[in-house]
């Protein structure tokens, strides 16, 4: 067996010098795995790639928690690794430079960038959003309730969420075909499975993405609306230099895809849940004061953001482990989340969890996910919608051919086909 020839039902047994946790076998059987490492290894150098992965509770978050020792700035690493393909560079000369703001930049510069889009995102403002969020969710729903099937992950789970930070950016939802194009094009780029055409393609999409987006940019700057292409433009940091186009199109970015994919993989495993767990379901029904703790048990058992990267700034110990300065280090937010020494029944789906809550799904630390709030509302108002006008939900296709597009950072359903009975 080579190093990369694992399969799912090898993750758990073959010795673990044969493969990397990278595999697409472990990808593919993420749980099995990180379940074994817990126990055998939390802290583990892979030999094949030089690199450390962290995979329990404690750990993590300490990890996640310090930025002093252990840097977000892995975008120049990810950006610099091996030899890259030449069409790259120059479909890449069509657009703006990458650039490090929110989620690849540490503090105190971190902070700043962050802080101009935080208003869009408190508590109180998502408040306000419920009303819209839910007339979205019910118009979605109107357009295939009178199958009685649909596929739910792109006919509501993927819309709901693009098209409410499609409105608080302030672009058309007209576009939304767009949108859709570009958020896959970064995640294929996230992946670090594409092939050398698939990310030709992944580049090309980003290019027209930034000029769209830079021309949005552009007519803020003579006709400000309240919106968050608005506030990015007329920001100043530390009260004197405007963003540039290439530092804007960063932050847009990540809020469109942050916006939109974790959440739409969060929701889709959620209903996923509840039809493989009547009993759940069961309880939901009879009691809807449930949907929120709901809301966290799916974020900890699905983990969409199911990995991310630190790079180590300095030479240090953690739990007796040597990690050298420059090592890169994956911590696997979905092994914390089925921590047995931090869940109890880590493995079971319980929505009547106490400590659901404790799940790590948004990250932890200063890089904790900026639009948690907003993800929690258009989740609860998902399931309260779904559930209200759909009975008898059922998956439409074999367990077998449901699919989960391997991914080193995100996990989530291609597609998700149900039957169901409207109420």
């Amino acid at each position: 067996m080579s190093a990369t020839s694992v399969n799912e039902r090898d993750v758990t047994t073959a010795p673990l010098n044969q493969f990397t946790p990278l595999d697409v076998g472990v990808l593919n059987c993420p749980h099995e795995f990180n379940a074994r490492m817990r126990q055998e290894a939390p802290i583990y150098r892979c030999p094949h790639t030089g690199m450390f992965f962290v995979f329990d509770y404690d750990t993590i978050r300490a990890i996640a928690g310090n930025p002093d020792v252990f840097s977000n700035k892995f975008g120049r690493a990810m950006r610099s690794e091996g030899d890259v393909d030449p069409r790259l560079i120059e479909a890449q000369k069509e657009g703006y430079p990458a650039v490090d703001t929110m989620l690849t930049e540490d503090p105190p510069v971190h902070r700043r960038y962050r802080g101009l889009v935080n208003q869009a995102f408190t508590a109180r403002r998502v408040a306000t959003l419920e009303p819209e969020i839910e007339r979205v969710a019910n118009d979605l729903v109107d357009a295939f309730i009178g199958n009685g099937k649909c596929e739910l992950v792109s006919t509501f789970c993927g819309p709901l969420p693009m098209i409410v930070i499609a409105d608080q950016l302030g672009v058309p939802r007209s576009d939304l075909a767009l949108f859709n194009k570009w958020s896959d094009a970064f995640v294929a780029q996230l992946s670090r499975m594409a092939s050398p055409d698939e990310e030709l393609e992944a580049v090309k999409l980003i290019v027209e993405y930034q000029h769209y987006f830079a021309k949005k940019l552009d007519e803020r700057k003579h006709d400000r609306k309240d919106d968050i292409i608005s506030d990015i433009v007329h920001a100043r940091l530390e009260g004197e230099r405007p963003l540039d186009t290439a530092e804007s199109l960063s932050i847009i970015q990540q809020l469109l895809v942050a916006g939109n994919e974790t959440t739409t993989s969060a929701i889709a495993e959620g209903i996923l849940l509840l039809m493989r767990h009547p009993d759940q379901l069961a309880l939901l029904q009879n009691d809807p004061g449930l949907i929120p703790n709901l809301v966290e048990e799916v974020l900890r058992l699905s983990t969409p953001t199911a990995n991310m990267w630190r790079v180590c700034k300095q030479d240090t110990e953690v739990n007796g482990t040597k990690i050298p300065a420059g090592s890169m280090i994956q911590i696997r937010y979905s092994s914390a989340d089925r921590d047995e020494r931090v869940f109890e029944r880590a493995e079971a789906f319980d929505v009547r969890r106490k400590n659901a809550r404790q799940n790590v799904a948004f990250g932890y630390g200063v890089h904790m996910c900026i639009g948690a709030s907003l993800a929690r509302k258009e989740m609860e108002v998902a399931f309260r919608v779904l559930l209200g006008r759909m009975k008898a939900i059922a998956l439409d296709c074999a367990e077998s051919d449901l699919f989960y597009p391997p991914n080193v950072l995100l996990r989530g359903l291609a597609t998700l086909p149900i039957r169901f009975a409207p109420r």
